[in-house]
């Protein structure tokens, strides 16, 4: 029987898009419905699904980001409210896509297009460069609204924070800590809506509730457990790396 996960922040498209599938791949398991980017790529790895339907647009980890990260392991589709001019650069073998609301008779298109993939076998490597041009050809459309400011109120002062001074970003149950090299200060944003609303190239998440300027990094330890840790240029902060994240890291960055 073959597998899918399905990941879209609204509840409605995921609910609509299940019930879509069972109508056009009735033997189909739904073996994970996640919410974003962060809970598909944990349940890709963790359940190795046949296919991941991805919406591009996602708090943290963008679908692009997911579908790189799992490294060719399952079959991609992505959902997208693109306009057309974008949807001609998911024109690539390898990847399919489906504009949302998501119409019935271009799902069957789709899943007789997977039937077909799968029957002759997932190429992981030909997967990874269709992956890998679709980024760079969607990623300045993918883009939100920057941030330019991070202000933060503490009693009667305002502290603002040009987001190039930014050195990481770090959450707990009620706040986010914002810190540069000279200050920090208190959010009460969560860290999920702060990420939608920063560059993913400038600012990466390398745990649920952390994002790290990217040019702040000076080196990333591994210990003998596999595990990553991100010292900083300007700053004593050490920050682990979740184990989800790690793929950032890895062939990336020389190691100790």
């Amino acid at each position: 029987m073959p597998t899918a996960v399905i990941a879209d922040d609204e509840d409605l498209q995921r609910t609509e898009l299940r019930r879509l599938l069972a109508l056009a791949w009735p033997e189909l398991a739904i073996v994970a419905a996640c919410e974003d980017g962060d809970e598909a790529l944990a349940a890709i790895a963790d359940l190795r699904p046949d296919v991941a339907f991805l919406d591009i647009r996602m708090p943290g980890m963008s679908g692009l980001d997911v579908a790189k990260a799992s490294a060719g392991s399952c079959r991609v589709v992505f959902t997208t409210a693109y306009d057309s001019h974008a949807i001609e650069a998911f024109d690539l073998g390898a990847v399919d896509y489906l504009v949302k609301p998501v119409a019935g008779a271009r799902l069957e298109q789709a899943v007789t297009r997977l039937r077909a993939q799968l029957a002759t076998g997932t190429n992981a490597a030909e997967l990874v460069k269709a992956l890998e041009q679709l980024d760079r050809r969607l990623r300045p459309a993918a883009q939100a609204e920057t941030i330019r400011w991070i202000s933060s109120t503490v009693g009667n002062v305002i502290k603002m924070f040009p987001i190039e001074e930014v050195l990481f970003f770090e959450s707990d149950t009620r706040y986010t800590r914002v810190v540069s090299a000279t200050d920090e200060g208190l959010l009460r944003m969560p860290i999920k809506e702060l990420a939608a609303g920063l560059d993913p190239d400038r600012f990466w998440q390398i745990r649920r509730g952390t994002l790290v300027c990217a040019r702040a990094i000076a080196r990333v330890r591994r210990d003998e457990l596999g595990n990553f840790t991100v010292e900083l240029r300007d700053h004593s902060a050490q920050l682990k790396v979740g184990q989800t994240y790690a793929w950032r890291f890895r062939n990336e960055v020389l190691m100790r």
